[in-house]
C-alpha cells in the first residue's frame, strides 16, 4: 500500500496514472481481463477482496518487459479515504509466438461498505490497460464488534507474512481487562502428515491474532505445544499481547517426522504429557486467568486422559473452552483426546469449519467470560458446527 509522505501527507502519483484511474474509459493497450473477486471472510474476522488480471503472453513478446500494477480503492457514499497500491513484475524474453498467459493476482482488506476501485497496468513500453469496478461489503451481526473486525469504510493491505508482530490495539477501559490463557496445539490429526498443511496453520494463527485484537482483553498467557514432539513450543505469560514473531521461530522449529528414542519406549508417553499439560495449566495459577481457550484440530490419542489422575489435583475456576478447528467434520467425527478430557472441566466446545462458526464462538465466549456464565455439565456439547 502507498503510504502518505512525511512532509505534507499527500500520495505521489504521477499525472498519466491519475488520469487513466479518474477516466471510466477502459484501456486496452495491452489486452488483458480483470476478474474481481467478491469480500471473503477470513479466520482472522476480517474480509479480503481482489481480482485476478490475466494477460496473453504473446501481447508481451519480445527481449524482456516489466509491469507496473497501480489500483486505488475508493469507499463510495463520501465515506472513508481513498488508498493507492502498487506492485511491479518483470517479465522474461517471450517468443511472438508464445502459448499461454500470465496470471496477476492482488488482495486488499477492507471493512463494511460500498467501495470502487480502478486498477490499471502499465508496461515500459508505456502500455496501459485498466479497468473500474465495485464492491460491497457487510458485516454479518455475529461477527459485528469482534476482535480484529475492521471498522467500516477503511482500506488495508493483505499481509502474507504469517507471522509479523501484531500492532497496539486499543482496548476498553483498563479497570475492566480480561486476563485470558491460550492453549494452542499445533498437532495435524492425521498421524501420518510431519506438520500442519499451510492452510490449516495459517488459519489457526489466525484465529489466534483474532482473539489478541479483543478489545476486552487485556493480558494474555500462551502456551503453545506439539504432540508429535511432546514439546510445549513457546510458553508466556502475562503479556500485554502475544509475540508472533517468537511463535513463528517456536513453530518453525518442530521437526516433523523426528520421534524422541524415549517415546517409542514408552507407550503412554503422549497421554502422560497431556496429562500433565492439564494439570498444569488448568489448575490454580497466578494471576488467574478469566478464561482459558485452547485451540487446535483435534488430537486424536489411542488411550484418554485419565479422569481420576486429573481429579487429583486442583482445578481451575475460570470457565474453559476448546476452538476445534476441523475443516471437514465428517471426516473426524468422533471426540478427540482433549474434548474427552474437558468432560472433567465441564469444559465447552466448538467445531470451527468455517470463518462463520468462529464468529459465532467468539461472540458466545465473550457473552460468557464477561457475564461469568460457567457452562455447566449438560452444556458440554458441540455447538457453532457449520458446514454450509
Amino acid at each position: 500500500m502507498l503510504r502518505p509522505s512525511l512532509q505534507d501527507g499527500s500520495i505521489r502519483i504521477i499525472n498519466s496514472d491519475r488520469a487513466v484511474l479518474s477516466s471510466p474509459e477502459r484501456r486496452k493497450d495491452v489486452p488483458c481481463s480483470v476478474f474481481p473477486s467478491k469480500p471473503k471472510l477470513g479466520f482472522d474476522l476480517q474480509f479480503t477482496a481482489g481480482y485476478m488480471a490475466t494477460v496473453p503472453l504473446r501481447a508481451l513478446a519480445g527481449s524482456g518487459n516489466s509491469l507496473r500494477i497501480l489500483f486505488r480503492v475508493k469507499p463510495l457514499d463520501g465515506k472513508g479515504e481513498r488508498h493507492y497500491f502498487w506492485d511491479r513484475y518483470s517479465v522474461p524474453a517471450l517468443t511472438p509466438d508464445a502459448v499461454g498467459e500470465a496470471t496477476i493476482p492482488g488482495r486488499f482488506k477492507l471493512g463494511a461498505g460500498r467501495y470502487q476501485v480502478d486498477w490499471l497496468m502499465r508496461d515500459q513500453s508505456e502500455r496501459v490497460c485498466s479497468a473500474q469496478w465495485e464492491i460491497e461489503c457487510s458485516v454479518p451481526g455475529l461477527i459485528e464488534g469482534r476482535g480484529g473486525t475492521r471498522q467500516p469504510f477503511t482500506v488495508g493491505p493483505n499481509e502474507v507474512e504469517l507471522f509479523l508482530e501484531e500492532p497496539p490495539v486499543r482496548r476498553a477501559k483498563a479497570d475492566g481487562l480480561l486476563h485470558v490463557k491460550l492453549l494452542v496445539n499445533f498437532t495435524p490429526t492425521d498421524a501420518s502428515k510431519v506438520k500442519l498443511r499451510p492452510y490449516d496453520l495459517q488459519n489457526i494463527v489466525s484465529i489466534v491474532r483474532a482473539i489478541s485484537r479483543e478489545p476486552r482483553i487485556g493480558s494474555f498467557s500462551f502456551v503453545g505445544f506439539s504432540m508429535q514432539e511432546e514439546r510445549v513450543i513457546l510458553e508466556q505469560q502475562n503479556v500485554r499481547r502475544v509475540d508472533f514473531p517468537a511463535l513463528g521461530e517456536a513453530v518453525a522449529s518442530i521437526e516433523g517426522g523426528i520421534i524422541d528414542f524415549a517415546q517409542l519406549q514408552d507407550e503412554e508417553s503422549d497421554h502422560r504429557f497431556l496429562t500433565e499439560l492439564f494439570t498444569r495449566h488448568l489448575g490454580p495459577q497466578e494471576p488467574a486467568p478469566d478464561a482459558v481457550v485452547i485451540i487446535g484440530p483435534k488430537l486424536m490419542l489411542e488411550k484418554k486422559v485419565s479422569h481420576r489422575v486429573l481429579a487429583e489435583n486442583p482445578q481451575i475456576r475460570a470457565p474453559v473452552f476448546y476452538l476445534i478447528y476441523n475443516t471437514d467434520p465428517y471426516v473426524y467425527p468422533w471426540r478427540d483426546a482433549i474434548s474427552s478430557a474437558l468432560k472433567f472441566y465441564r469444559g465447552l466446545e466448538y467445531t470451527i469449519s468455517l470463518p462463520k462458526d468462529f464468529g459465532r464462538a467468539m461472540k458466545d465466549m465473550m457473552a460468557r467470560i464477561v457475564g461469568k456464565t460457567e457452562p455447566s455439565v449438560n452444556t458440554f456439547v458441540e455447538t457453532g458446527v457449520s458446514t454450509q
